[in-house]
């Protein structure tokens, strides 16, 4: 959430940013007079219970006469009291209430707009002519059935539709990823965590994952439990109630988990294979800092994510993610999107985002550095997503025979494998 006393100082400026992200602006006037409402009632209560307190001293000295006055009095002020001690409870709830509708503050550098409307910042590696390489690039799927790596028609039998197996090599290849990512993290100096798949309604409240997002969430009803689509949210209610010393920071964690998303908005799209899955694996970068160094951090993952892709030898682009098509916990979010052969554009690899305060305060995460007591800082970067990084290693580095080319990086995660063969004609 934000924080209050900047809504207070600064209207104008959250209801730019809600309108920057094609969000509700009268959302803004409904928090400052729910806020007014309750801070005016505060008052009102604080005032009856000094009151209160002070009839309470005359009582026992009063006369006869003026005793029974003054308990009539006493009898009126506690009901007052409780009176305004619900209207200020009444005011707050309503003020968290709509508190927690509203989107973190948009970074006055993003592009506005909605999807379509971001801003490449950068272009790496070379795409491939398979053309004048005199063959026709066949889909990951495809590649992935010939290899004997990728089994979707089994996965749908067994769950469902956008459910798959990974299979012999395919497995493998998901076990090198993996362990090259974080050797990579932790040779960057993440800490390596295997996190819960399950976690409370604080702690995905908390991430903002209730909010635009509930639609792709899974709910266990019964146990009051969500499945995470991202070790993002485990990783940030970690340290959810602590207060950390400020020499302790930075704090870098690299987390894996599987990932559950519902794609309740994606239907009829990516429906081949295995691009938009509802299970997933993925190895997730997460930083708590102090604000100040925020920004910093922010292009630190990023520069990671790229060290990560440029290893695997992927052509990709990084661009700034529009105002529209942020998520609500981001302030400003960078995607690394790598050139998909067979569907002949970029698709999203990577993300990183500058949540700045905004999950902090919703977690009670705060930095105490000397006196002061303060929210942190919290961001968040993909490493690697298994699937979507099979879907480019494959199509990338497809041969005219089928066989697949490994990146170097991945060769010791792999027995040697320099090149990953057809199993199935």
């Amino acid at each position: 959430m934000i924080d209050l006393r900047l809504l207070r100082e600064d209207p104008d400026r959250v209801r730019a940013s809600q309108r920057a992200r094609g969000e509700d602006v009268a959302l803004v006037d409904a928090l400052l007079s729910a806020d007014e409402r309750r801070r005016s009632s505060g008052v009102r209560f604080d005032e009856l219970r000094s009151e209160q307190k002070s009839l309470g001293k005359l009582i026992p000295k009063a006369s006869p006469d003026e005793k029974a006055e003054l308990l009539k009095k006493a009898s009126q002020l506690a009901a007052d009291v409780k009176a305004a001690d619900a209207e200020r409870d009444a005011a707050d709830a309503e003020t968290q209430e709509l508190l927690l509708k509203l989107g973190n503050l948009v970074h006055p550098d993003v592009p506005v707009g909605g999807e379509e409307d971001f801003v490449t910042l950068e272009t790496h590696g070379t795409i491939r002519d398979f053309g004048a390489e005199g063959f026709e690039p066949r889909d990951h799927l495809e590649l992935g059935q010939l290899l004997g790596a990728i089994d979707v028609e089994r996965g749908a039998k067994v769950s469902g539709s956008r459910f798959y197996f990974l299979t012999g090599v395919g497995a493998l290849l998901e076990l090198a990823l993996v362990n090259a990512a974080m050797a990579q993290a932790t040779a960057a100096g993440f800490t390596p965590m295997l996190t819960p798949a399950l976690v409370r309604p604080q702690s995905m409240a908390g991430t903002g994952f209730l909010g635009q997002a509930a639609q792709d969430v899974y709910h266990l009803q019964n146990d009051d439990l969500y499945l995470v689509g991202t070790s993002e949210v485990a990783l940030a209610a970690y340290h959810m109630d602590e207060i950390i010393e400020a020499d302790r920071l930075p704090l870098r964690y690299a987390g894996f988990s599987p990932c559950f998303r519902r794609e309740a908005g994606s239907h009829g799209k990516d429906t081949r294979g295995i691009f938009r899955v509802h299970q997933f694996d993925k190895v997730e970068m997460f930083s708590y800092v102090t604000p100040e160094e925020s920004q910093a951090e922010h292009q630190r993952l990023l520069e990671w994510e790229k060290q990560w892709l440029t290893s695997l030898e992927l052509p990709f682009r990084v661009i700034d993610v529009a105002s529209a098509d942020l998520g609500s916990s981001a302030a400003r979010k960078f995607d690394c999107e790598a050139w998909i052969p067979t569907q002949g554009k970029y698709r999203e690899l990577t993300s990183t985002s500058d949540c700045t305060e905004f999950q902090s305060r919703r977690l009670s995460i705060r930095v105490r550095d000397g006196k002061q007591v303060r929210p942190l800082a919290t961001l968040n970067g993909t490493l690697c997503a298994v699937p979507r990084t099979i879907v480019a290693i494959l199509e990338n580095h497809q041969q005219a025979d089928g066989s697949v080319r490994v990146p170097e990086v991945l060769r010791p995660y792999l027995g040697g494998r320099e090149v990953l063969e057809p199993v199935a004609k």
